[in-house]
């Protein structure tokens, strides 16, 4: 599945945000997501393993607790996509912040 696919979920976007802030248990996961988009524990734990296989999120076990966090593989494509655009958005931001500056100068004028 591509990055984008995966990032186009709002569940796996939301897990996403929560395991970004600290390494959550499953089950911390599962009662925000579930309180959140009224989805099953069944299908939070296909999203989970969704983020799992494309390489945003790893797990580890603790005892009877699977534990997830942020893995950076995932967001490769993401960023190799991005940098195709800061080539075209890199000189426009840098003109962007000349006229700001500009700007400034000539109303302390």
């Amino acid at each position: 599945m591509h990055a984008f696919d995966v990032l186009a979920d709002p569940v796996r976007r939301r897990a996403l945000e929560l395991i970004s802030q600290r390494e959550r248990a499953s089950g911390e996961i599962v009662k925000v997501v579930e309180a959140e988009f009224g989805i099953s524990q069944s299908a939070v734990s296909q999203h989970l393993r969704v983020l799992r296989n494309s390489g945003f999120a790893s797990v580890r076990k603790e005892g009877a607790k699977r534990c997830y966090s942020i893995d950076t593989k995932g967001f490769d494509d993401v960023e190799t996509w991005l940098d195709q655009l800061r080539h075209y958005w890199g000189p426009r931001m840098e003109a962007l912040a000349t006229e700001v500056e500009r700007g400034k100068r000539n109303r302390r004028k």
